[in-house]
């Protein structure tokens, strides 16, 4: 199953949305396709979404997909790559009302550097990186949170 996770913030993703609905009404996408589609306003035909769901949905939906598109909200793409999912950003742009400004492409890039993600751009074949991400080698992701933690807690007992 494909989840697309498009946040909570109230900026709309509509061309995900549509292009995903294009890609399963042509036969071309088969498998199950469920949406988290926030603040957009485009309503898919031929996959369900929810506008908001509860945490406990969401985290289900991300358990059970094979594959994760989500916009370039952190905490989710960090929520995929501690579950090891294959997971492809789709970056919100300013130019179309998704966002107020274009973060999101430097968020992106920096996660595709590490290859912790694939990332499909504006000018990119969605279709084209689905089907490079199924074989896809993720870096794993090494969190240096207790690292950062204990040097904070080592400065802080110096004092």
């Amino acid at each position: 199953m494909i989840f697309i996770a498009l946040g909570t913030q109230k900026f709309q993703l509509n061309r995900l949305l549509l292009e995903v609905d294009n890609l399963i009404e042509e036969g071309i996408i088969e498998e199950p396709v469920f949406a988290q589609r926030g603040y957009s306003t485009y309503v898919p035909r031929n996959f369900e979404t929810d506008s908001l769901m509860s945490q406990k949905k969401f985290d289900r939906l991300v358990n059970e997909c094979d594959m994760l598109i989500t916009h370039c909200g952190v905490g989710t793409i960090l929520i995929g790559v501690n579950l090891k999912k294959h997971i492809i950003v789709y970056p919100r742009l300013a130019k179309y009302g998704e966002h107020v400004d274009d973060h999101q492409l430097d968020i992106a890039k920096a996660f595709e550097m590490k290859k912790y993600v694939l990332c499909c751009y504006e000018n990119d074949d969605l279709l084209e990186i689905i089907k490079k991400s199924k074989n896809y080698h993720y870096e794993e992701y090494v969190s240096h949170q207790k690292q950062i933690f204990n040097i904070i807690k080592d400065f802080l007992e110096d004092k």
